[in-house]
């Protein structure tokens, strides 16, 4: 995890940026998945990356800018064409890289990824047939298992984590995913609803209702599926107090509230996020977002970070921004404390 950020950090005064800590670079913006709940995929065929130019260039800001952790996002970041020598770029400040990935190219790339990364992240949707499923990759769990076995392989003690996203297709699935985590030889398994409001992800426009209807809880389902976390908290407790379970059982009852939420039977959980005050998001085609989620504040090939980070209107939207009004924020999936 990032380190601690000192008060001075937050200048919620005047609400200009002095640091982030926390940087999500996407590498590449292509996915070797095929899931239903994200549209990163759709983008394959104009793909774009990031180039060695614009990194080595970066690297300068990202110092002034107190960048202590990177996290390389997508996409698939290994799909980058050159994506270990941009973290010998990135290693060079110094900095903690954490790879946010598929699992698919673990075991072909494992002796880089042990070399260049502190830590890997790897997307779960189940146990096998399960995640096969919404993958739409024939053999996607056996090669992310076969991904972190490499990995350990080489390095005994790497740390490599999951993180789930729980909609219609997996949620009956919630036990065995724990099993399939512990089986595969995870450090910790994380979950999240599904973002089903936003235009993250490659989204051109917000899903209809046909689009959600297909990843979203309906209302028993939603009921059903507390009454399924209830058990996990009940089964599993030696999970939740050591920590395998990164959830505590509270957040863990606000997913199912949160597809409670969307049903319109009860407010949406609380927000509390730092991430458009602490960190930021530089997209593969060098857009610059305040987080996942929320629009683009400007673009890494027309100005510097610093500048884009602090231009009035960036400025303006971390003033105005009410989180428990605000649409984006309010609804939600993926909070952000430092």
């Amino acid at each position: 995890m990032p380190a601690a950020v000192p008060p001075r950090t937050l200048k919620r005064r005047d609400h200009h940026v002095r640091r982030i800590p926390v940087l999500a670079l996407m590498p590449h913006s292509r996915c070797n998945c095929r899931c239903l709940m994200c549209d990163i995929w759709k983008g394959n065929r104009a793909g774009a990356s990031l180039s060695m130019d614009l990194v080595e260039r970066l690297v300068g800001e990202l110092r002034e800018l107190g960048v202590e952790e990177i996290l390389l996002s997508g996409g698939e970041p290994m799909m980058h064409a050159d994506l270990w020598s941009l973290c010998a770029v990135l290693k060079a400040m110094p900095v903690r890289i954490t790879l946010l990935s598929t699992g698919l190219l673990l075991a072909r790339h494992a002796e880089a990824v042990t070399r260049w990364c502190d830590e890997v992240i790897v997307s779960l949707d189940g146990s096998e047939a399960v995640h096969d499923d919404i993958r739409g990759v024939p053999r996607a769990f056996a090669r992310l298992a076969d991904g972190v076995e490499a990995l350990r392989a080489i390095r005994s003690g790497f740390p490599v984590s999951g993180r789930c996203v729980l909609q219609k297709r997996n949620f009956r699935d919630l036990a065995n995913i724990v099993t399939a985590a512990h089986r595969i030889g995870l450090d910790r398994i994380s979950f999240l609803t599904a973002d089903l409001s936003s235009t993250a992800f490659n989204r051109p426009a917000a899903w209809d209702g046909g689009h959600t209807a297909e990843v979203c809880l309906d209302a028993d389902e939603s009921r059903e599926f507390l009454d399924l976390i209830e058990a996990l908290i009940r089964e599993r407790a030696s999970d939740f107090s050591s920590g395998f379970i990164v959830e505590p059982p509270d957040r863990l009852r606000q997913l199912g509230h949160y597809y409670l939420a969307v049903q319109g039977l009860r407010p949406f959980p609380p927000i509390r996020c730092a991430a458009p005050w602490v960190s930021t998001v530089i997209e593969a085609d060098g857009t610059v977002r305040p987080c996942f989620f929320h629009a683009p504040i400007g673009n890494i090939h027309s100005g510097s970070l610093e500048a884009i980070l602090n231009s009035e209107n960036a400025v303006a939207f971390r003033r105005n921004l009410d989180m428990r009004r605000d649409p984006i924020c309010s609804r939600c999936v993926c909070t952000f404390n430092l």
